[in-house]
């Protein structure tokens, strides 16, 4: 158990790994960009993803007699990954408001902070982000306290709302069905990386793995494909030719998502052949899905860095 827990304390290598895909994404961009908040905010959208895949776990579960996931379990997880969400969230709106208001990030007065979410479309919908998360946090909280068998879909819906109310105001939000696309496109990367980082803090046994790993495959490789088209359509509309892909810092950021996308999609591929089958067969045993899990979490998380300083990057 103590080896269990030791592993699962190494998904916090996907913070640096993240923050390192904000370092590329400035190296890349600068002057463009990105703005000094995608730190915060590569951190905000990775805890946010997990409590999306936590969330839809315990739905995915909802019907099922002997759960291969422990629900109380499941709830305290979720829990304490949307309680730190939500300090993230805090975090960034406070960021933000200083960023808008020409102040230091260090020294953010509160009514320059109330006028930031009264006044400014993003405060707004920062202050949106952080009541969906709060009240996830308290519903989970309170459904672990009291063992409640309180429905997860309410909880994945709060959970989607927080994820997509910035990027929907985003570049794409004044394009036709721009702030659709981009919904989708969160939406599927917080379900690739959400739902394996969830199984990789709540799975204990190799019959979980063998249960879920194969049923989280092939959602992910659902989820890859959306990822993909929204991205390259987005990307299209944003840049609007070739030429921009190498002469601005947006589109040298997109051609760092685009390399990272095809190599996840290659080590993806091959666990799909070496972990996948195996895990399913009952062959590899739980602490060895925990290391692949891991491992693939970290790496995914640079994408993810990448994704963030891309949204605040000129």
């Amino acid at each position: 158990m103590r080896t269990a827990n030791i592993g699962r304390g190494r998904l916090l290598f996907a913070v640096p790994t993240a923050l390192a895909g904000v370092a590329l994404a400035w190296l890349l961009a600068t002057p463009d960009g990105p703005s000094p908040t995608a730190a915060v905010r590569v951190l905000a959208v990775g805890l946010g993803a997990t409590v999306f895949g936590l969330a839809a776990w315990q739905w995915l579960q909802r019907d099922e007699r002997r759960p291969a996931l422990d629900a109380g379990l499941l709830w305290r997880t979720l829990a304490a990954v949307a309680g730190a969400w939500t300090i993230a969230e805090c975090v960034l709106v406070v960021l933000e408001a200083a960023e808008t208001g020409g102040r230091s990030h260090f020294a953010v007065a509160p009514g320059t902070v109330v006028d930031f979410v009264r006044v400014v479309g993003a405060g707004r919908l920062g202050a949106v982000t952080v009541a969906c998360t709060a009240l996830v946090t308290l519903i989970a909280a309170v459904a672990y306290r009291r063992s409640l068998p309180w429905p997860a879909a309410p909880v994945l819906a709060l959970t989607g709302l927080a994820l997509i109310a910035r990027p929907i105001g985003g570049h794409m939000s004044q394009q036709t069905l721009g702030s659709l696309l981009d919904a989708a496109h969160v939406l599927a990367a917080a379900t690739w990386f959400g739902m394996l980082t969830a199984l990789a803090l709540t799975a204990r046994s190799r019959g979980a793995w063998a249960s879920l790993l194969p049923r989280y495959s092939t959602i992910a490789w659902r989820c890859v494909w959306v990822l993909a088209a929204t991205g390259l359509i987005n990307a299209a509309v944003r840049l609007g030719g070739i030429a921009p892909l190498v002469t601005t810092g947006y589109g040298r950021v997109v051609l760092a998502k685009v390399v990272a996308l095809a190599g996840l999609l290659a080590a993806g591929w091959w666990l799909r052949r070496t972990w996948v089958g195996p895990a399913a067969a009952h062959r590899i045993d739980a602490d060895a899905s925990l290391r692949r899990a891991v491992g693939e979490s970290a790496t995914m998380a640079v994408a993810f860095g990448l994704a963030a300083a891309l949204a605040t990057t000129a």
